[in-house]
């Protein structure tokens, strides 16, 4: 399991260091999250941010844009250093010429899907994506519960991957804890976003140990 610490959940205040923090606690990669306040209900940070933090670790950057149109920004974000950009099935951009513009700058393309998204939304696509987010509560706000009832998701991504040999990576983001992260490994998630679980613990190091442990049992 990859843990992909979201910092939608760090102090904004010291937002390159909180980046460097959780490089030294043996994150595998950087999640952020891009809100533009129309697609959901809240206002993060756009590009110019992520240019300025890209320094402060050479782990991937995988940035989540939570904007209704997406095409517009993705060269933005290719040139502020993502390494990973995944944005909603939901948005208002065409899918296909959206993962093209994605792979146009060398960057890895993936799929977000909302809960109430059906899966198969995705599948026309898969061929194409380094990676299929699935959300695990509502998109918007970090601290929520974790929705378990979309694990079939998982599953139905897990078995297609096999079905169509395709190697792309499963995400899961949104409550993921200590107790909810061995049921998303269960079903198949490769890679589990963690928000207020890791930034709010004592020791970050030792949490992203003790999550990934709890993934082996």
């Amino acid at each position: 399991m990859l843990i992909a610490p979201s910092l939608l959940s760090c102090d904004f205040s010291r937002f390159g260091e909180e980046i460097a923090r959780m490089d030294k606690a043996g994150a595998d990669m950087m999640h952020l999250d891009i809100m533009d306040a129309h697609f959901v209900p809240n206002l993060t940070f756009g590009a110019p941010v992520i240019k300025f933090v890209r320094k402060y670790t050479e782990k991937p950057f995988d940035v989540h844009l939570m904007i209704s149109e997406p095409l517009k920004y993705i060269e933005d974000f290719a040139k502020a250093g993502a390494d990973i950009i995944t944005f909603h099935v939901e948005s208002d951009s065409p899918i296909q010429e959206t993962i093209d513009k994605i792979k146009s700058f060398g960057i890895k393309p993936g799929l977000v899907i909302k809960p109430n998204t059906p899966v198969e939304s995705v599948y026309p696509y898969l061929s194409d994506l380094y990676m299929v987010l699935v959300m695990t509560v509502e998109p918007g706000f970090g601290g929520q519960s974790f929705m378990a009832d979309m694990m079939p998701k998982v599953e139905a991504l897990k078995a297609k991957r096999e079905e169509l040999s395709l190697d792309f990576l499963i995400e899961a983001d949104g409550g993921i804890a200590d107790n909810t992260i061995a049921v998303a490994a269960k079903a198949g998630v490769d890679v589990a976003v963690a928000g207020t679980a890791v930034f709010k613990a004592e020791n970050a190091e030792e949490k992203i140990k003790e999550l990934k442990a709890l993934c082996e049992v």
